[in-house]
């Protein structure tokens, strides 16, 4: 029986002891140095690996308009705003995905650490219950139970069981030690995430200033440029030059595409003949290793067989042969037995086959060529040949609005309309008819904000007017996702939605394609 006092010092001794563990547990993980979030980190290679693309897609938009005869286009005046309200609405969605998918993670790190720090705690009672029931029990250690003098049964047993609870305090430490690391990754995560939406906040408010601001702008150019816009919209020239205008980007985006993808095709062959090569060349070096193993391993049987055939000739002419446990006889034999070092290095085997360097053709050394960047193949198709052309008449419409003018009807003194126009309320959703690559996402004169989906097998989707376009050239999208927003855009005198469809350049009718 031990006095209070004792035992009120043992639990003492339980709770310092415990501490010390605890903090040893804890030590190095406090300390961590500020670093950016993964966020802005993800952000910059992004924008890293788009740099390319769109310099291409403004190269090809610089050269279509050295052809323009207009001058001074009205439409273009409203160019940088109507840029700037599409690049703030697509910021401002983009971070809206971001910050709802952010905040879903902070809920799940938040469960995830709330289910460790249960863990934890229940950890931390068992190990001071161990340990307080061993300062109770005496603490006695193995030699003072071998020394005792006890009954070895008895002593056994308590050894067995003091192996036990060291075993079972080690696992329980060691578990200890691994969720408080994962209780520390989790903080510091949830951490990442919480300066995560930090970021998204502040760049928020700065994009829904910024759209305020150019949209106020716009206001203000269409109110002095509205007589020039509605005189310019009437000349049959102008309408001509856009329909050429249009015409040239897609054939040039077209070609573009061809590019690529048959840079990316002889790319990938190029890739695969390196690999056959080394997998050739891996094949015959280790065809010849096996080969020199193997002649190696036949020399050194020959090399023994020689060996042995010398000692028989040696005990043949009178060398006696100790029996087992009996020591060699103290004559010396009439003959001096040679070395057998001797002997084997006397000997004059056969030369090994050594494979002559002419025998195997080197291969033939590969030009050093730059691999295919990823800019450089971001428009190739992303669908296969044929998957649009099998959807004809189940395309869905690209936005719920009245149709107001459509394809082949005539536009006044000028060209019959190459596309249909919808009419929709600013801001509705524009949705891609089907699956693609986006080749084109920039404001283009008689057009606004134009988007260009390439579907694969030459076939391409044309959305025009657009107030915002809500993706970016190289995006990969799926049928009925959203790519833009209906507006006026390009100086346009409705809102709404210019729609094209194109086979190798040529505009045809969408009505036998689309369900509208």
């Amino acid at each position: 029986m031990f006095s209070s006092s004792r035992y009120h010092t043992r639990g003492a001794g339980v709770s310092l002891c415990l501490s010390l563990l605890l903090s040893f547990a804890f030590a190095g993980g406090t300390a961590q140095a500020a670093k950016p979030t993964e966020r802005s980190k993800q952000k910059a290679a992004a924008e890293a690996e788009r740099a390319g693309l769109q310099q291409k897609l403004t190269a090809l938009k610089r050269d279509i308009s050295k052809t323009e005869s207009a001058k001074d286009d009205a439409a273009d005046t409203l160019a940088e705003s109507e840029e700037a309200i599409s690049n703030a609405n697509r910021t401002l969605r983009e971070l809206g995905t971001e910050q709802a998918s952010t905040n879903a993670r902070l809920l799940t790190l938040a469960a995830e650490h709330a289910r460790l720090a249960a863990v934890v705690d229940k950890q931390k009672q068992q190990l001071a219950k161990l340990l307080r029931e061993q300062y109770v029990a005496g603490n006695e250690d193995r030699i003072k139970l071998l020394l005792s003098g006890d009954n070895p049964n008895r002593i056994n047993r308590e050894l067995q069981m003091m192996a036990y609870v060291s075993q079972a305090q080690a696992r329980l430490l060691a578990s200890l030690r691994v969720n408080l690391a994962a209780v520390e990754a989790n903080q510091a995560e949830a951490q990442n995430a919480r300066d995560e939406l930090a970021e998204i906040a502040q760049e928020e408010t700065q994009q829904k200033a910024l759209l305020e601001q150019e949209k106020g702008r716009r206001a203000a150019l269409l109110a002095s440029l509205s007589k020039r816009l509605v005189a310019q919209r009437k000349e049959a020239g102008n309408v001509e030059r856009d329909e050429q205008r249009m015409a040239g980007l897609v054939d040039k985006l077209a070609r573009l595409i061809q590019e690529q993808a048959e840079a990316a095709a002889a790319e990938k062959r190029r890739l695969e003949q390196v690999a056959a090569a080394k997998a050739a060349k891996a094949k015959a070096e280790a065809d010849a290793r096996a080969l020199a193993k193997a002649e190696a391993k036949a020399k050194a049987a020959e090399v023994e067989r020689e060996r042995l055939a010398a000692l028989a000739a040696r005990n043949k002419s009178g060398t006696i042969k100790p029996l087992p446990g009996q020591k060699p006889p103290t004559t010396i034999p009439a003959k001096p037995e040679p070395d057998d070092s001797n002997t084997v290095a006397q000997q004059k085997p056969e030369p090994a086959k050594v494979v002559k360097p002419e025998a195997v053709k080197p291969e033939p050394e590969e030009p050093v060529r730059q691999p295919a960047r990823a800019a450089d193949v971001a428009l190739a198709p992303a669908a296969p040949d044929g998957a649009f052309a099998n959807q004809r008449g189940q395309l869905r419409a690209p936005v719920s609005g009245k149709i107001a003018a459509r394809f082949g009807a005539k536009r006044g003194d000028g060209p019959s309309w190459k596309g249909v126009f919808i009419r929709a309320s600013e801001g509705s959703e524009i949705h891609a008819v089907a699956g693609g690559r986006v080749v084109f996402a920039e404001w283009l004169r008689g057009f606004g904000n134009l988007i260009i989906v390439d579907h694969g097998g030459q076939y391409m989707s044309i959305y025009g007017n657009n107030q915002s376009l809500l993706k970016r050239a190289g995006d990969i999208v799926k049928g009925g996702d959203s790519i833009a927003s209906a507006g006026n855009s390009g100086g346009n005198e409705e809102s709404g939605l210019y729609f094209e469809l194109r086979h190798q350049g040529r505009a045809f009718d969408p009505a036998t394609w689309v369900k509208f």
